[in-house]
C-alpha cells in the first residue's frame, strides 16, 4: 500500500470521526458562543447561571420525551408521527381523570390520570404497530393518519378547548424539584437511561439495529419482526405519553395541542443525535445531544432578544446540517471499500 493511499484512508477516518462526533462539537461551539455574546453584551454569564441552566435542562427534557421512544423506531428505518398528539391525548385524558375524581382525591386522582394516560398512549401505539407490521402501511402514511386520530380524539374529549384542573400534587409533578433537580428532568434523565440500556445492552437493542440495517437477515434469524415492531411503537407512544403527562402538571391543564409544537424539536434531536435516515444508526445519548442542542438555540435566541420564531429557522438549518452530514457519512463508508 502506498504512501498516498494510506495518507488518504488516514484522512478518511478522522474525517468520519469528526462527522460522527459534530453533534457534540456543536454543542460546545453554540454554548461558546452565546456565553461571550453574554460577556460581551450584558457583562453576565450565561453558562453560570442557575435558572439557565435549569430553563435549557427543563426545555430539552420536553423534546426528549418525545424523542427517545422515536429514537428507536427511527433506528428500525421507521417513523413516528403521531407523537406530537399522543402527547396531547394523553395530556387531556389526564387532566379531566383529575378533574373528575376530583382534587380531594389527592396523589390518587394523579396516579389515576397518570395510569389511564399513559393506558390512551399505548393504544395510539399499539395501533400504529398493527398498521405497520400486519398491514404493511408505510409507517410515514399510518402514523401521520393516527396523528389526525388522535388530534381529533383529544379535542373531541375535551369538548375543543383546554381542560384546567386544580391539583396541587399534579402541580408537584411539573414543577417540583427533588435535589434541586426540577421533576420532569430527573424523569426524563431516568426514561433515557433506560432506553440508552435497552438499545445498547439487550438483544431487544440488537434487533432493533438489525431490523434498520436489514430486515430480511433479521427474519432469517427467526425473529418475530412484526411483534418487535409492534413493541416499538408502543415504546415510542409511552414516552410521547409521559410528556403529555408532564406537561398536565406544569401548566396545570390539558390540550390536545400540547405535543404538537415539540413533534418537529424532536424528529430533529434524533437526526441531529446521528440516527440515519435509512435506518441501522443512531444512540439515545445522540439524541440527547440533539435535545440539548434544539433547547440552547432556543434559550440562547432568546436570551439574545430576537423574536421566538426565528428559532423555527434555526432550528431547520441544523436540520438540514443533520442530513448532510448523514448523506457525508455514508459516502465516506461507501468510498471506504474493501
Amino acid at each position: 500500500m502506498t504512501d498516498s493511499v494510506k495518507s488518504n484512508k488516514t484522512g478518511a477516518l478522522i474525517l468520519k470521526s469528526l462527522l460522527n462526533g459534530w453533534s457534540w462539537l456543536f454543542l460546545i461551539a453554540i454554548l461558546v458562543f452565546f456565553e461571550v455574546y453574554a460577556r460581551t453584551q450584558t457583562g453576565n454569564t450565561f453558562l453560570l447561571r442557575v435558572y439557565n441552566i435549569q430553563s435549557i435542562a427543563i426545555a430539552a427534557s420536553q423534546i426528549l420525551l418525545l424523542a427517545l421512544g422515536l429514537t428507536l423506531v427511527i433506528v428500525a428505518g421507521h417513523i413516528d408521527l403521531s407523537i406530537g398528539f399522543t402527547t396531547g391525548l394523553s395530556a387531556v385524558v389526564m387532566a379531566l381523570i383529575i378533574r373528575y375524581l376530583g382534587a380531594d382525591a389527592g396523589w390518587l386522582s394523579v396516579l389515576a390520570g397518570v395510569a389511564v394516560g399513559l393506558f390512551a398512549a399505548m393504544i395510539v401505539g399499539l395501533v400504529n404497530g398493527w398498521l405497520v407490521a400486519s398491514l404493511n402501511v408505510p409507517s410515514f402514511i399510518g402514523t401521520l393518519g393516527t396523528y389526525g386520530v388522535a388530534r381529533g380524539t383529544a379535542l373531541i374529549v375535551a369538548g375543543g378547548a383546554t381542560v384546567s384542573i386544580r391539583s396541587e400534587e399534579a402541580r408537584a409533578l411539573g414543577n417540583g424539584e427533588i435535589l434541586g433537580v426540577p421533576v420532569p428532568v430527573l424523569i426524563a434523565g431516568i426514561l433515557a437511561l433506560a432506553c440508552h440500556y435497552l438499545l445498547q445492552y439487550t438483544k431487544f437493542g440488537v434487533h432493533t439495529y438489525a431490523l434498520g440495517a436489514n430486515r430480511a437477515s433479521v427474519e432469517r434469524a427467526g425473529v418475530d419482526v412484526k411483534r418487535h415492531l409492534i413493541q416499538l411503537f408502543i415504546l415510542s407512544a409511552v414516552t410521547a405519553g409521559v410528556g403529555g403527562l408532564i406537561y398536565t402538571g406544569r401548566f396545570s391543564a390539558g390540550a390536545a395541542n400540547a405535543g404538537e409544537p415539540i413533534l418537529l424539536y424532536a424528529v430533529a434531536a434524533v437526526f441531529i443525535g446521528g440516527a440515519s435516515l435509512t435506518g441501522g444508526q443512531g444512540t439515545v445519548i445522540g439524541t440527547v445531544i440533539g435535545a440539548f442542542i434544539i433547547a440552547v438555540i432556543q434559550f440562547g435566541l432568546v436570551f439574545s432578544g430576537l423574536p421566538p420564531y426565528w428559532q423555527f429557522v434555526a432550528v431547520g438549518l441544523v436540520i438540514i446540517v443533520a442530513v448532510l452530514v448523514d448523506q457525508s457519512r455514508d459516502r465516506l463508508v461507501m468510498g471506504a471499500g474493501p
